[in-house]
């Protein structure tokens, strides 16, 4: 299921002309949140290597979201650590998958990892994870884009916050 976005996010906004204009989605069933990218030339640390930072911001995206959907309620990062374990290359394919690992209720545990089109482990990290107020999560959902291929996340996110 394809998780809906703001415009101005940096992962996955549409109206942001800086950003990645990525599609997140939850397996339901599960409730890990995976997202597939490949990293272009604009986003280099070192000449045809991915900047770790855009890497890190890719995991947060996936762990907030695994966070938000497993309480939902939005949340925000309190903490996270990521092992970079190899380089990856621009221009490759790249799939990152995120979880919960425990889930209080003022505090949720993930972690998520990047794998390249080889099957190599690129990087992984953990976060913690701090929902927000009520009033702020209700400020967020109605900041979130309209479209049908998001509306049924959406949806559910709205029923499970009452």
């Amino acid at each position: 299921m394809e998780l809906p976005h703001t415009a101005g996010c940096l992962v996955c906004g549409r109206q942001n002309p800086h950003g990645l204009k990525l599609s997140l989605h939850v397996d339901e069933s599960t409730g890990v949140v995976s997202v597939s990218f490949t990293p272009r030339p604009e986003h280099i640390g070192f000449e045809g290597i991915v900047h770790g930072g855009v890497l890190a911001t890719v995991l947060d995206e996936a762990m907030v979201w695994a966070a938000t959907w497993a309480g939902k309620r939005f949340c925000v990062a309190g903490e996270m650590t990521v092992r970079f374990r190899q380089s990856a290359a621009v221009g490759g394919a790249l799939r990152v998958e995120t979880r919960v690992d425990s889930n209080r209720s003022r505090l949720i545990q993930t972690s998520g990892t990047i794998i390249d089109s080889a099957g190599a482990l690129v990087a992984e990290a953990s976060g913690k994870y701090v929902p927000v107020p009520s009033e702020r999560h209700r400020h967020v959902l109605t900041t979130l884009v309209n479209e049908s291929s998001t509306a049924d996340a959406a949806t559910l996110l709205k029923e499970g916050s009452r």
